[in-house]
Order: structure tokens, then sequence, then C-alpha cells
């Protein structure tokens, strides 16, 4: 059998069962570690694993031809597998799929004007309930900033939101373009602790109702609008510039018109803030199943690859901050937020799609878990002078911020 012949060379830690199509039970690893047991439902799982795992694990499990048992879940299968990537990456075969799937990775990062928005379309434009049944009441899609360990998901997204207004550096009066506004939870949250205008362009349809709304209910809608509209299409100057969780659809051959643009958009003075997710292992591609299912175009970069184009803007790096496992913390509380509603989302699609959901969920904390990604926070300006010369002033913003959030919040009480 193939996809045994793939596991007997590449799964050598950990612990791990296969019952295949025909009943056999083949072991894997030396049974210390992380501990699964699957079982395989379809003969041609046998071969269609080998050719690819990378794509027909998840496929397999959506479909439920692939299931887990003992008591395991897909949690300590995926867990099982990025305990063992390197032993999977060295595997002969695997490096050729993997140098396929890098030959072919500006290609399915292409993302022009009009092609962006359906590719937007194919995630962020599902249903507004299946959002609001896993991410925290602020709808914050993005990864959280843990303080520390004890805090709830909406308190790690909110210090979240202190931390990039205060690296933002807002000031009465300013301008400010959030580019990939999502919900509008950031660009509310600057309005409301700052005198700033803010303009949120996003390609989704459901976002950009959501956020109307939001804004009109938040009493800031004078000072915040949202606009249907790519960030190329733009042609004012703003005094700040931010973008949250956008850049990862962006692909690596449109960098150099990102970062043209955001030079074109900032005024002389003024200060941009990227937060989006990298990889720590050098430049790469994107796994095939979230390239087909969850994010079509979408690319976590190296900082390499983010630097140059960069620098070739003309733009200078004030400060860059890498958070480290925020992001599977993140994602652990989006699990079991989607665990706790199995039910009501099962009901809003259908089991191929909670499975689905579930896969990509997993998977994702999973990578972030065991530093093969990470997030960064890069500031960018024009002028070297444009910061203070310290980062003293990002946590006495937070807290002033904290402070005037609390007489609002126990008046609303």
């Amino acid at each position: 059998m193939l996809f045994a012949l793939l596991l007997r060379h590449s799964v050598r830690r950990g612990d791990l069962a296969m019952i295949d199509a025909d009943g056999r039970t083949h072991r894997f690893g030396d049974g210390v570690g992380p501990r699964s047991v699957i079982r395989l439902h379809d003969r041609r799982l046998h071969t269609q694993l080998f050719l690819n795992p990378w794509l027909k694990v998840g496929e397999a499990y959506m479909d439920g031809t692939l299931t887990c048992e003992d008591g395991t879940t897909i949690y300590d299968l995926v867990d099982v597998g990025t305990f063992n990537q390197a032993g999977l990456d060295g595997f002969a075969w695997l490096k050729v799929v993997n140098g396929l799937n890098r030959a072919v990775r500006r290609i399915t990062q292409f993302n022009p004007v009009g092609r962006a928005q359906e590719n937007v379309h194919h995630h962020y434009d599902l249903s507004r309930r299946l959002f609001e049944l896993f991410l925290d009441p602020a709808m914050q899609y993005s990864c959280a900033y843990f303080e520390h360990p004890s805090q709830s998901l909406a308190e790690a997204q909110l210090a979240k939101l202190r931390h990039i207004a205060a690296k933002l550096l807002l000031r009465p009066g300013q301008k400010v373009l959030d580019i990939g506004s999502g919900w509008g939870g950031l660009a509310i949250h600057l309005a409301s602790v700052a005198d700033v205008e803010v303009t949120g362009v996003t390609l989704s349809t459901e976002q950009l109702a959501v956020a109307r709304e939001r804004a009109e209910a938040s009493g800031v809608a004078g000072r915040v609008r949202f606009e249907l509209m790519d960030y190329r299409l733009l042609d004012q100057r703003f005094d700040r510039i931010v973008s949250v969780g956008m850049f990862e659809h962006v692909g690596v051959r449109h960098y150099p018109e990102f970062f043209g643009k955001m030079k074109q958009l900032l005024a002389p003075d003024g200060v941009a803030l990227l937060h989006a997710i990298g990889r720590t292992d050098g430049p790469g591609f994107t796994n095939p199943w979230i390239r087909k299912y969850i994010f079509p175009g979408g690319y976590s970069p190296a900082l390499s690859e983010v630097l140059k184009p960069v620098e070739r803007s003309g733009l200078i790096v004030s400060d860059i901050e890498i958070l480290r496992l925020h992001y599977a913390e993140t994602l652990k509380a989006w699990r079991q937020n989607v665990y706790a509603n199995r039910e009501e989302i099962r009901a809003l699609y259908d089991d191929r799609f909670l499975r689905m959901w579930e896969f990509y969920l997993v998977g994702s904390e999973l990578s972030f878990r065991y530093g093969y990604n990470i997030v960064f926070q890069m500031q960018l300006a024009h002028d070297v002078a444009a910061v203070p010369l310290t980062r003293d002033y990002i946590g006495t913003s937070e807290r002033e911020q904290a402070a005037a959030a609390s007489p609002r919040l126990k008046a609303a009480s």
C-alpha cells in the first residue's frame, strides 16, 4: 500500500495507527508524543493520499472517507503530521510534489483588480452568522494579542486594537486609511479612541454591510466610512495607513505594487502599520488544500520576501514586531467556539462544510503552535524621525486607551 509506504518512511515520532480500506492495521512512529488512529473507507485513498497528501487528507476528512477512531480527533491526526513535518518534507516523492507547488506559486497568487474580489468573495462572503458563532463579539478575524494567558478572546482582541492604535501615533484631525477593513472593528476603535476620520476599504459585500451597520450603532458613522473598493483605485493622501489580515491576499508578484501604492497614499510625515501572517522557514507556497478550499490566491510570506519590495518602494521600516504563538491561541479559541456551536453551523451549511472548517482551524492552529507561521507587525514611514526614538510610547498609549475606556464601560453596564 503506497500511503503506508510514505508513512513508514516519514512518521518517525508519535503514535499513528492507520486502518486501511481492507481492514488491516498499520502502525507508525515511536509511540512517544501525539497519538492518532484513522480509518480509510475507500481503497482509492491508498494511492491518492500517497500522491498528494497535502490536498487529499483534508478532502478525505471532508468527504468522510477518512475518519478518526478510538477517541482521537482530526486535531490529533494533524498534530502527528505536524510533529513529523521534517520527515514528510524529506520523503523523495513529496520533494517532487513540493517542487511542483513552488513552481506554480506565482500563478496561484495572481491577484489583479477583479480577480482579487472573486477570491475575497469565496471566503469572506460566507454567512455572517457563521463568523458570529466563532469570533469574538467585535468580530475580529485576525490574530489577537494576549497580554497574559488568562485573557479571554474578547479581551485579547481589544488588546490587539489598542496595540495597533498605539503604533499609529494618532493625532486629532488626521485622516486614516484601513486597507481590508473587515467587519469594521478596527476602524470603529480608531475613531472611538482618537478624533480621526477613518476610511475603510474592502472587497467583501457581506463585510461592508456589517461594518456600516456597526459604525452607525457605535455612534461614529460621521467619522468612519466604508467603501467597496480595491485599494489600488484610491488616489488621496492619508496621514495614517493600517492593514490587518489583508496582505496575505496580495501575492508576491504584487508586493511592489502594494508598497508603491502605500508610498503614494501616505503623507510625507505619515505612519503606516502592516499586520500580517508570515513564515519562518523562508519563501514557500500555500498549502494546496488551503489554497483550494479556504483562501484562493492567498500566501503568507517570509520577511525576506517583504523587505526587498519595501526597500525598493522608498519607504522606511521603523519597527518590526513578531507575535509568536498569539495566533495559535486565537485559533484555539475559534476552534473551541466552532465545536461548541457545531449543530448550528451544521444547520447553516452541512456536515462536509463543518468538517472543512474544523480542518482549516486545526491545521492553521498547529502551523502557528509549531513555529512554521508567525504574525508580524511592520511599521513604515517616509521619514526616519516620524516615530519616537524608543518604543515606550506604545505601552503608554495602550494604558491611556484602557483608562479612557473604563468610564465608558462602567456607564454602559
